[in-house]
């Protein structure tokens, strides 16, 4: 079959490894990298230098006239560049979050159906085996569940700049949140009624109406109840930055990363994603109330790393695309997420509990 003609638009971290996936596959062809600064550059550079280049993405859509759009930017281009990608014909990858409002989420998802596009969003995690095993195990554990996870990052140097310039956007609690918010409602049926947050703004380097550390807390229809931590910057400890952790009446499961968890490695995206082992635990007691099932420790030997995500990921895409796959679920958990986290958000804002 033809290959999937792919502008890439974003460079950075995220752009950067779906590029190679997309540079590694037989099915895509890149016709060119977009990027403000020197990112695109550097990036074609670790390509062979083989892609046309732009500084403007209008250009490099109307030049390059491609079958499908890559959109890695900050999240505030997100609707903007996606609209217009549908609009030019193309199917669309896009970063997480899906917008940076519940409106605009809802525009993409009409627009994907208006003009019979793909569009799917960079839901990581949704592509990881271990994760997707994590999930599978939370929904044994009976009702109700209590979710546990977090993921704080003490970032430096380049993840500094990064970091800063997405809070020009987003709180981490939403830009980050969004993943894991998805996680805990995969995990159970039940709706979500009921969210409340708090946030600190530790540093005078990010915009005064944001914070970089916040904390959130869902309630759901049939008793469970999650929360989610996130912090940026360099103050952020490290003492916890990674706890993945679901509890239910029949038992608990967790993931255990121990390398990943190690410190030092709450900046690494590499980090991010890694599993390494589940371990679950059965409640099941005998007349002595001593438990009698051991706990499980689940090693799954399909490991991917961050760039074999990326790679399972634009796999998905080219497939949803070929195959004509039908992405409505998907598309309506972006909006979900979304729609879940900006109300945390807007809980940290106005100090109370917000109901949905």
């Amino acid at each position: 079959m033809d290959r999937i003609k792919v502008l890439v638009v974003g460079c950075g971290n995220m752009g950067a490894s779906h590029a190679l996936a997309y540079h590694q596959m037989e099915g895509f062809e890149i016709v060119g990298l977009v990027a403000r600064g020197a990112s695109k550059d550097q990036l074609n550079a670790r390509l062979g230098g083989a892609y046309p280049t732009f500084d403007d993405y209008e250009q490099g859509l109307s030049q390059t006239k491609p079958d499908a759009v890559c959109i890695s930017t900050y999240p505030d281009t997100h609707e903007a560049y996606a609209l217009r990608a549908f609009e030019s014909g193309a199917h669309v990858f896009l970063e997480k979050p899906i917008a940076t409002t519940v409106e605009g989420a809802v525009r993409l998802v009409e627009a994907a159906n208006f003009y019979h596009k793909k569009l799917i969003i960079g839901y990581i995690l949704r592509y990881h085996p271990s994760w997707n095993k994590f999930i599978a195990v939370a929904r044994t554990l009976g009702t109700p569940l209590v979710f546990r996870m977090n993921l704080n990052q003490q970032s430096q140097g380049y993840m500094w700049d990064v970091h800063r310039n997405l809070m020009k956007s987003l709180s981490p609690i939403v830009d980050c949140g969004v993943h894991y918010i998805d996680v805990m409602c995969q995990m159970t049926d039940a709706n979500p009624v009921q969210v409340s947050a708090i946030g600190a703004r530790l540093t005078n380097d990010i915009p005064k109406d944001n914070y970089n550390y916040g904390q959130l807390q869902i309630r759901f229809d049939d008793g469970s109840v999650g929360w989610y931590e996130a912090g940026w910057g360099p103050m952020i400890s490290e003492a916890a930055f990674f706890v993945k952790d679901v509890i239910g009446p029949l038992g608990s499961v967790s993931i255990v990363a121990k390398d990943a968890a190690a410190s030092g490695n709450s900046d690494l995206v590499e980090a991010h994603t890694r599993t390494e082992s589940i371990r679950v635990h059965y409640a099941d007691m005998d007349e002595n109330n001593s438990f009698i099932r051991a706990d499980e420790w689940i090693d799954l030997q399909d490991e991917p790393d961050h760039q074999g995500l990326c790679n399972r990921e634009q796999a998905y895409f080219l497939r949803a695309i070929r195959e004509n796959i039908d992405l409505s679920k998907s598309m309506q958990d972006a909006v979900n997420s979304l729609r879940i986290a900006l109300a945390c958000d807007e809980s940290i804002r106005v100090g109370h509990a917000i109901s949905l």
